[in-house]
């Protein structure tokens, strides 16, 4: 049954026999130009993904994206297209899960909204938004005085002094928990007795090792410590005991979990490591690859 496919997953969904999986736990793009394999909309522009004198100097930025106001008309599709690219995929996530089962998706902050529209338009029901807290977060925010003190306007850099041009640091990542029906006439109690999903293990999550102790046990914030082989592999790459937490939450042992978009694998490390069978799918040769050799 575990396995990793090469491919669009797209495509490869299709070929798996429908209400077959009782979770789907997903590091999906988010749409915001961070690579290549991010950049979802049509207008690309020949200076997307190059580099400045910024990029040059930067340890963490090393590629050029695109400001929240766009380069030109067309950028404002960015979103809605977006949520097209999601409508691709969205209605076979719907028809492989089984009724009641739990899909978990990585959506980011400024394109959740698009993907939580496909999800629902495709069936799903948004259940709930988890807090994911990170112990530490990289980000770039412009002084506004250092741009005018280039400009050699130095009455506006006094008098804009302490002001930034960006965002803040980026501490919290949504994760997007949703829920296919269970079928209409039952309960959800019902649902668990034929499906065996529709719940949550509480006793799992007071358990789990993941949380930090000092947030409320049981609630929607999660916060895990980030250990050093949960980098290098991925320029996304999520830790382990989180992708765990998740899985334990909603699964049981020897029960399937899909990540269509595998990036390096980390769903299914842990899915792995619970005694839970795996799909994964990847379409970058190079990730795929590696994915191998970690599982």
């Amino acid at each position: 049954m575990s396995r990793i496919e090469l491919g669009d997953s797209i495509e490869l969904i299709k070929k798996l026999e429908t209400e077959s999986v009782h979770l789907i736990l997903s590091d999906i793009p988010y749409g915001i130009n961070f690579e290549e394999w991010d950049v979802i909309h049509s207008n690309t522009n020949s200076a997307l993904l190059g580099s400045s004198p910024a990029q040059a100097k930067s340890q963490l930025f090393k590629s050029r994206g695109k400001p929240l106001n766009g380069w030109s008309e067309a950028d404002k599709n960015i979103s809605k297209e977006y949520y097209e690219w999601c409508l691709k995929w969205t209605p076979e996530w719907y028809r492989v899960l089984k009724p009641g089962a739990s899909c978990f998706i990585f959506a980011g902050r400024r394109m959740a909204h698009r993907c939580i529209c496909a999800m629902e338009d495709s069936g799903f029901i948004f259940k709930d938004m988890i807090s994911w807290e990170k112990d530490a977060a990289a980000y770039r925010a412009q002084r506004v005085s250092c741009v005018f003190d280039r400009r050699n306007d130095f009455e506006n850099a006094k008098k804009w002094e302490g002001w930034k041009i960006g965002n803040l640091r980026p501490l919290f990542e949504p994760i997007l928990w949703f829920m296919k029906p269970y079928p209409i006439g039952g309960t959800l109690t019902d649902n668990i007795i034929q499906y065996e999903v529709g719940g949550y293990n509480e006793v799992a999550l007071k358990n789990s090792d993941t949380l930090n102790s000092g947030l409320e046990i049981c609630s929607n914030i999660l916060k895990v410590k980030t250990e050093p082989t949960d980098r290098g592999l991925h320029p996304t790459q999520k830790a382990v005991s989180l992708m765990e937490t998740l899985i334990k939450l909603v699964t049981k042992e020897n029960q399937v979990v899909l990540d269509p978009f595998c990036g390096c694998g980390t769903t299914l490390v842990a899915a792995k490591n619970l005694n839970r069978e795996y799909i994964g799918f990847e379409i970058n040769k190079k990730y795929y690859d590696n994915i191998l050799k970690r599982l």
